[in-house]
């Protein structure tokens, strides 16, 4: 940071989320941050936000300046959170309509020198120009800093209308899933009158900026309501989310298919570790069980959980596309969905996790077309797939997951034992 913009009260200078998520959305050394006074000698005020609840335990940047902005992105997507959270917002927005926000907190002000260009110093000036759009004022929430997070911004007109989420890829790790999100977006786009898949939200600009990958999407519908974790599968969603309003493909073999290839050659690029041998052995433990097994490949969504769907006019909504892909064994969204309900929302181990694809792929498989030899290669497969996408992550930069990790690796073998 420059000495203009990294005095005691520039939050940047932080170890802590707040000075994560300002050094991503505020990177550039130009650009002067002041909790609670003046900007430096020589720059111009561009915005205030109100650090919530305060400096050391902040959880939101809300916009100031722009008073139903800073409601609106209070209120705006309630009904998608814990009612905790949801109360939390809505006592703020109450304040916010009140116009004692800037009273009630900490004052964070921005600055950029009295000759510098917003959009070239600025990341949401500079989406606001990707949008054809006027000013725009971003909230950002606030959490410890991962390395598998993307700080996110929602961004509103003055008048309170949501005009976009931006997430930001910052590192290898979210670079990679932010740029494969927006290519997902635009692969989906035009796909509304499928029968059966859900809506999704468009790809309305990706903004690639000093060292940073930035995918904005369309708000959500305002009366999008989340879905209940406890929702049992539609197979006809995932046909439709696997085969895209094409005819099913023809089922080929497991040993032989680009997906296979795929996994080979991520377990060969591991390989330099004890783990990524092991995972090595597990590609060719695969082939031997379930290689002549013919199964129908296609797309998935990557992360198909209950937190990413909600409804909205009688339809399906899904969201975060960033692990989608095409040339997977169909039934993988099925498993995941499974998986995820056993270790993220009951906080099952990983063999509980693996049971429960077991389970769910014999409960429902038989209306994607599987059969019981297909569906035990889908298990297997899909449990390789997600270390190896654990593995991507780390290597890329996020740190291994604690839940996944070596557990995972020894679930694999133990089934390929049985």
């Amino acid at each position: 940071m420059t000495a203009a913009a990294g005095t005691s009260t520039d939050p940047r200078t932080r170890d802590d989320g707040l000075g994560w998520v300002t050094r991503a959305v505020f990177g550039d050394e130009r650009v002067a941050l002041t909790v609670g006074g003046a900007p430096p000698a020589g720059h111009r005020p561009v915005g205030r936000y109100a650090v919530v609840p305060s400096v050391r335990r902040a959880r939101f940047l809300l916009p100031l300046g722009a008073p139903r902005a800073t409601t609106a992105s209070l209120l705006a997507y309630n009904a998608l959170r814990p009612p905790r959270v949801r109360a939390v917002r809505a006592a703020l927005g109450g304040l916010s309509r009140l116009r004692a926000t800037a009273r009630a907190f900490p004052v964070l002000t921005v600055s950029v020198p009295s000759d510098g260009d917003p959009v070239e110093l600025l990341l949401t000036e500079r989406l606001a120009a990707a949008l054809g759009d006027g000013p725009l004022h971003a909230a950002c929430g606030v959490r410890p800093p991962d390395p598998n997070h993307k700080p996110t911004l929602q961004l509103f007109t003055a008048d309170g209308r949501p005009r976009g989420y931006a997430k930001i890829g910052w590192n290898d790790a979210t670079r990679a899933l932010v740029a494969a999100e927006a290519a997902a977006l635009r692969d989906l786009d035009g796909l509304a009158d499928v029968p059966e898949h859900p809506a999704t939200p468009r790809l309305l600009a990706r903004v690639d900026r000093a060292g940073q990958v930035v995918a904005v999407v369309e708000p959500l519908p305002p009366r999008v309501r989340g879905m209940p974790v406890t929702a049992p599968p539609r197979p006809a969603t995932l046909l439709a989310v696997a085969r895209r309003g094409r005819p099913a493909a023809p089922s080929r073999p497991l040993a032989g298919s680009p997906f296979l290839a795929r996994l080979a050659d991520e377990a060969a690029r591991a390989s330099a570790t004890a783990d990524g041998r092991r995972a090595g052995a597990a590609v060719d433990a695969l082939v031997r069980r379930h290689g002549d097994t013919t199964v129908e490949f296609g797309q998935w969504h990557g992360d198909w959980v209950p937190w990413n769907l909600g409804r909205h006019a009688g339809r399906l909504v899904a969201w975060d596309w960033e692990h989608s892909g095409p040339d997977v064994p169909l039934g993988f969204d099925l498993a995941h969905d499974s998986f995820q309900r056993a270790v993220v929302l009951r906080g099952e181990p990983a063999a509980a996790g693996a049971r429960a694809v077991d389970a769910q792929l014999d409960r429902y498989g038989a209306a994607l077309g599987l059969g019981p030899a297909q569906r035990r290669a889908v298990a297997d497969a899909y449990l390789l797939e997600m270390w190896l996408r654990t593995w991507r992550l780390a290597a890329a930069g996020a740190g291994w997951n604690a839940a996944l990790h070596p557990a995972l690796l020894d679930v694999i073998d133990k089934r390929h034992m049985a």
